[in-house]
Protein backbone atom coordinates (compact mmCIF):
# COMPACT_ATOMS: atom_id res chain seq x y z
CA UNK A 1 0.00 0.00 0.00
CA UNK A 2 0.94 3.56 -1.08
CA UNK A 3 1.54 6.35 1.55
CA UNK A 4 1.48 9.74 1.04
CA UNK A 5 3.50 11.80 2.77
CA UNK A 6 1.97 15.21 3.80
CA UNK A 7 4.33 17.86 2.02
CA UNK A 8 3.25 15.73 -1.27
CA UNK A 9 -0.30 15.44 -0.20
CA UNK A 10 -0.40 19.72 0.39
CA UNK A 11 1.40 20.32 -2.74
CA UNK A 12 -1.10 18.31 -4.70
CA UNK A 13 -4.10 20.10 -2.82
CA UNK A 14 -2.58 23.35 -3.87
CA UNK A 15 -2.03 22.31 -7.32
CA UNK A 16 -5.71 21.50 -7.71
CA UNK A 17 -7.08 24.19 -6.00
CA UNK A 18 -4.99 26.99 -7.99
CA UNK A 19 -5.93 25.15 -11.46
CA UNK A 20 -9.81 25.16 -10.01
CA UNK A 21 -9.96 29.15 -9.58
CA UNK A 22 -7.60 30.16 -12.41
CA UNK A 23 -10.16 28.37 -14.60
CA UNK A 24 -13.34 29.27 -13.14
CA UNK A 25 -12.86 32.75 -14.10
CA UNK A 26 -12.19 31.69 -17.37
CA UNK A 27 -15.75 30.15 -17.77
CA UNK A 28 -18.43 32.99 -18.60
CA UNK A 29 -17.96 36.71 -18.51
CA UNK A 30 -18.07 38.72 -15.49
CA UNK A 31 -21.71 39.31 -14.28
CA UNK A 32 -20.29 42.69 -13.89
CA UNK A 33 -19.81 42.51 -17.70
CA UNK A 34 -23.44 42.04 -18.40
CA UNK A 35 -24.94 44.93 -16.24
CA UNK A 36 -21.84 47.42 -16.32
CA UNK A 37 -24.10 50.74 -18.63
CA UNK A 38 -21.51 51.64 -21.01
CA UNK A 39 -22.94 53.73 -23.07
CA UNK A 40 -25.48 56.48 -22.93
CA UNK A 41 -28.26 56.42 -26.05
CA UNK A 42 -29.98 59.84 -24.88
CA UNK A 43 -30.96 61.57 -28.13
CA UNK A 44 -32.36 61.37 -31.53
CA UNK A 45 -31.13 58.49 -33.56
CA UNK A 46 -31.61 58.50 -37.85
CA UNK A 47 -31.24 55.61 -39.52
CA UNK A 48 -32.33 52.75 -42.41
CA UNK A 49 -32.07 49.35 -42.73
CA UNK A 50 -29.00 48.31 -44.61
CA UNK A 51 -31.59 47.93 -47.91
CA UNK A 52 -32.48 51.38 -47.57
CA UNK A 53 -35.92 50.53 -47.29
CA UNK A 54 -36.78 53.10 -45.10
CA UNK A 55 -35.58 55.77 -42.68
CA UNK A 56 -37.02 55.98 -38.91
CA UNK A 57 -35.99 58.09 -36.06
CA UNK A 58 -35.33 56.89 -32.27
CA UNK A 59 -35.98 59.33 -30.03
CA UNK A 60 -34.42 58.18 -26.60
CA UNK A 61 -34.15 58.87 -23.37
CA UNK A 62 -31.90 56.81 -21.05
CA UNK A 63 -32.09 56.67 -17.36
CA UNK A 64 -29.18 53.93 -15.67
CA UNK A 65 -29.83 51.19 -17.89
CA UNK A 66 -33.38 51.73 -18.37
CA UNK A 67 -34.24 53.46 -21.54
CA UNK A 68 -37.77 54.62 -22.95
CA UNK A 69 -38.48 56.55 -26.18
CA UNK A 70 -40.46 56.98 -29.28
CA UNK A 71 -39.93 54.99 -32.55
CA UNK A 72 -41.46 56.41 -35.70
CA UNK A 73 -41.05 55.78 -39.71
CA UNK A 74 -39.72 59.18 -41.75
CA UNK A 75 -40.44 59.68 -45.48
CA UNK A 76 -42.99 57.17 -47.81
CA UNK A 77 -41.96 53.66 -47.50
CA UNK A 78 -39.63 52.48 -50.75
CA UNK A 79 -40.21 48.98 -49.47
CA UNK A 80 -42.58 46.92 -47.28
CA UNK A 81 -41.71 48.04 -43.30
CA UNK A 82 -45.03 47.10 -41.29
CA UNK A 83 -44.25 48.52 -38.02
CA UNK A 84 -46.09 51.90 -36.92
CA UNK A 85 -45.23 54.87 -34.53
CA UNK A 86 -45.06 53.53 -30.74
CA UNK A 87 -43.13 53.95 -27.76
CA UNK A 88 -39.99 51.61 -26.70
CA UNK A 89 -39.01 50.40 -23.90
CA UNK A 90 -35.48 49.43 -23.44
CA UNK A 91 -32.23 48.48 -21.95
CA UNK A 92 -28.70 49.13 -21.87
CA UNK A 93 -26.29 46.45 -20.74
CA UNK A 94 -22.03 47.37 -21.68
CA UNK A 95 -22.67 48.87 -25.31
CA UNK A 96 -25.81 46.56 -26.08
CA UNK A 97 -29.14 48.40 -26.56
CA UNK A 98 -32.05 45.76 -26.62
CA UNK A 99 -35.40 47.48 -27.30
CA UNK A 100 -39.11 46.60 -28.19
CA UNK A 101 -42.01 48.50 -29.17
CA UNK A 102 -44.71 48.26 -26.32
CA UNK A 103 -47.49 48.60 -28.94
CA UNK A 104 -46.37 45.72 -31.12
CA UNK A 105 -44.31 42.71 -31.29
CA UNK A 106 -41.17 44.05 -33.15
CA UNK A 107 -37.63 44.04 -31.05
CA UNK A 108 -34.42 44.86 -31.85
CA UNK A 109 -30.68 44.63 -30.53
CA UNK A 110 -27.83 46.91 -31.66
CA UNK A 111 -24.41 47.58 -30.79
CA UNK A 112 -23.66 51.19 -29.68
CA UNK A 113 -20.10 52.89 -30.80
CA UNK A 114 -20.21 56.75 -29.94
CA UNK A 115 -23.03 57.95 -31.81
CA UNK A 116 -23.53 55.20 -34.08
CA UNK A 117 -25.96 52.12 -33.60
CA UNK A 118 -25.59 48.98 -36.11
CA UNK A 119 -27.64 45.19 -35.26
CA UNK A 120 -31.07 44.29 -35.74
CA UNK A 121 -34.46 44.59 -35.75
CA UNK A 122 -37.15 41.66 -35.83
CA UNK A 123 -40.86 41.25 -36.99
CA UNK A 124 -40.75 37.78 -36.91
CA UNK A 125 -37.46 37.37 -39.19
CA UNK A 126 -34.60 40.02 -38.75
CA UNK A 127 -33.43 42.52 -40.85
CA UNK A 128 -30.41 44.86 -40.39
CA UNK A 129 -31.10 48.03 -39.39
CA UNK A 130 -27.97 51.18 -39.02
CA UNK A 131 -28.27 54.51 -36.97
CA UNK A 132 -26.86 57.54 -35.99
CA UNK A 133 -26.76 60.17 -33.51
CA UNK A 134 -28.27 63.68 -34.76
CA UNK A 135 -28.87 65.45 -31.76
CA UNK A 136 -27.74 64.23 -27.94
CA UNK A 137 -31.17 65.40 -26.30
CA UNK A 138 -34.52 63.89 -27.11
CA UNK A 139 -36.92 66.76 -28.24
CA UNK A 140 -39.20 67.77 -25.63
CA UNK A 141 -42.42 66.65 -27.89
CA UNK A 142 -40.94 62.90 -28.30
CA UNK A 143 -40.24 62.18 -24.73
CA UNK A 144 -42.33 59.37 -23.12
Amino acid sequence: MKTWSIPLLLSATLALVTTMALTSGCAKPDWIQDTLVTVDVTGVWIGSTVRGDREVQLALEQQGPKVKGLFRPLGPALGVFPWSEGPIEGTVAGDVFSFRLTNSTASGEVTVSGDEMKGSVSIGSPFPIFLRRVSSSPPASSKP
